[in-house]
Order: C-alpha cells, then sequence, then structure tokens
C-alpha cells in the first residue's frame, strides 16, 4: 500500500510518542534543593512561527501554563496597543528583545540605543539584546553595553546581552573577553549557539562555560549541538547526551538563584523552519514546534519551580 511524506510521518509519530515522552522524563525530576526567599520561576513563550493575532497567542500560551511572552520590541504603535491588550486581558507578563539589523555601525547603534530606551519605558520583566555584530570592534561594542547598563541604571529594568551567533558575544572566548573586561555585564544564555559555534559541546572551555554561567540572568532553553544550534526534537533518545550537556549548564545557573533568593527566567525557543530541520522537497517539519516548546516548558517547571 502506497503511503505519502505527510502519512508516514503523522503515522511514525503517533507510534513513537511513549518513546519520546520518556526519554526527556530524567530531567523532569525536581532538584532537591531548598531555594532561598525571593527565588521565582517565570517561564516564556516565544511567538517565532506564530502568525495569529496578539489575542490568540496571548491565549494560547496562557491556557498552556506560560506566565508571559519574550518577544520583540513592537516598533508600531498599532501593534504595541495589541499586544499589550493582550497581555492585560489575559494577565500575562513580558520581556523585550532589542536590536538592530543595520550593518553600518552608528546607524545600528542609534537604532539600538532608540529601541532600547523606548522598551524600557514600558516596564518590562526584562530586555534582551541582541547587540551589536560580530564584526564589530571592541571598543564599538562596548558601547552597547554601556548604554544598556546606563538604561537599566534609570528604568530599574534588568537588561541582558544575548550569547547569540552573529552578535557581539557569538562565541564562548569573545564573551569571555567582554565578561572580564565589563564587570556589569549580564547575560541571557543561550549556549545552543557557542555548541554550533565550537562545534563541540565546549569540554575544552570549561572554565569560560563557568564565568558565564555565573553571568547569566535569563535562559533561552533551545538545545543545539555540534553541528547546529537546534536538535531536530529534544524528546527523542538519540538527542540525549545534548540534553544532559544543556540541563547540567543550567542547572549551574538555577542553583545560584536559588542561593541567592533571585528570579530565574526562561524562554522555550524552539523555532520553526528553517531552524526546525525539513523534509527535501516538501519543506515538511519533522517534528510540531509548539509541542516541543510546551513539552520544555512542563520539564522547566517540574525541575525547578
Amino acid at each position: 500500500m502506497a503511503i505519502n511524506r505527510r502519512q508516514f510521518i503523522s503515522t511514525t509519530a503517533g507510534a513513537s510518542t511513549s518513546l519520546m515522552l520518556t526519554s526527556f522524563s530524567p530531567f523532569a525530576k525536581p532538584l532537591m534543593s531548598t531555594p532561598q526567599s525571593g527565588y521565582s520561576l517565570l517561564i516564556f513563550a516565544t511567538n517565532w512561527g506564530f502568525s495569529g493575532t496578539w489575542d490568540e497567542f496571548a491565549s494560547k500560551i496562557k491556557q498552556a501554563g506560560y506566565d508571559g511572552t519574550e518577544v520583540w520590541w513592537p516598533t508600531d504603535e498599532k501593534n504595541r496597543k495589541e499586544l499589550f491588550d493582550a497581555l492585560t486581558k489575559h494577565n500575562l507578563q513580558v520581556g523585550f528583545l532589542v536590536g538592530s539589523g543595520e550593518q553600518d555601525f552608528p546607524k545600528h547603534l542609534a537604532q539600538f540605543q532608540q529601541n532600547l530606551t523606548a522598551a524600557a519605558k514600558a516596564k518590562p520583566v526584562y530586555i534582551n539584546c541582541h547587540s551589536g555584530k560580530d564584526f564589530f570592534s571592541f571598543e564599538q561594542s562596548r558601547q552597547f553595553m554601556d548604554f544598556s547598563e546606563k538604561i537599566s541604571k534609570e528604568s530599574e529594568v534588568p537588561i541582558y546581552h544575548e550569547s547569540h551567533r552573529g552578535r557581539i558575544l557569538f562565541a564562548a572566548n569573545i564573551a569571555r573577553h567582554f565578561i572580564e573586561k565589563v564587570p556589569s555585564l549580564r547575560l541571557t544564555l543561550d549556549i545552543s549557539h557557542w555548541c554550533n559555534v565550537h562545534e563541540s559541546y565546549l569540554d575544552d572551555q570549561e572554565e569560560t562555560v563557568a564565568l558565564a554561567l555565573n553571568r547569566t540572568d535569563h535562559i533561552h532553553a533551545r538545545v543545539g549541538h555540534p553541528e547546529g544550534p537546534q536538535v531536530s526534537d529534544p524528546r527523542a533518545p538519540e538527542w540525549n547526551k545534548a540534553l544532559q550537556k544543556h540541563f547540567a549548564w543550567w542547572d549551574k545557573v538555577v542553583e545560584t538563584k536559588k542561593k541567592e533568593g533571585k528570579r530565574m527566567t526562561f524562554l522555550t525557543e524552539f523555532g520553526p523552519p528553517d531552524y526546525m530541520p525539513t523534509l527535501p522537497y516538501t519543506q515538511q517539519p519533522v517534528a510540531d514546534q509548539w509541542a516541543i516548546n510546551v513539552h520544555m516548558m512542563d520539564v522547566l517547571r517540574k525541575r525547578y519551580a
């Protein structure tokens, strides 16, 4: 009997669901440490890949059990109002992404400063910066960090800089240089990028990773591997080593927050195609982005709450 690709994927996924879920189960066990007073856990959803309205998105993530969302700062007033109306209606919190796509340094910095200043006035839980470009000099890159420190102090909004390919902190060794030179630097750790950049699980840079973990306040919970920033499906048993590596890093950050009695925030950020691998010719995703992110949220909640 002939069967097309879509039918094959559907049938295979249904038959192997229990296998995929059990491969994740060891990580859903709670850490046994007792947090100090003041510790809290907030888990945010990405709207990356969602094509509906803000209200539809907010309703969906609220029903799934998220605390809020992390989205790019909306520069359009109408779009911004619709977002805030949806957040208020569904009682959700928000963190903002800020950055610029400009190649020219003066234009890039000016746009970054404008967006960061505006986003801070909205008083989000935090701001995550896609800071600069990987080809900017240290002196140029330092200006992003100095300005964000100034805005953070003025607004009392925590501002972090993400370890992201193509940005200032694109590689572990480069990030270390900034960590050592900029005492105020706080990180959004998306270590999946570094696995990809260094084509390893960073076993040869343990000291550098430890420095980054000590500066981390927010985590993008996507699982990468030496050949890419996103595994096909973290529930699949073949990615167990990648899960073990990422949870070991995340555990250390959360343990620090528990001991200090501070807030810990996560974003579940498995992305749609082309971050999500697809089948040739059909471009059909090999897994369900929404299901993966919700499953990751559930595991994080059980492990770190």
